[in-house]
């Protein structure tokens, strides 16, 4: 993948394929209770800070 692919393109394709903030809450949501390994490694595959990581884990358990 392009190394400039990040938070803000995954963002971007989420929208664009119709989904709003409620459903990608869902799917952060879905994500951390099926595969919180897999989540942890996706979250900083997309280099996001640490504490941010942190942060989302918390919020979607």
């Amino acid at each position: 993948m392009a190394e400039d692919f990040g938070k803000k393109e995954w963002i971007e394709l989420f929208r664009e394929t119709g989904l709003d903030e409620t459903m990608m809450e869902n799917w952060h949501r879905l994500f951390e209770a099926r595969y919180p390994e897999s989540h942890q490694n996706f979250l900083q595959w997309l280099k996001l800070p640490s504490k941010d990581i942190a942060d989302i884990r918390t919020r979607f358990r």
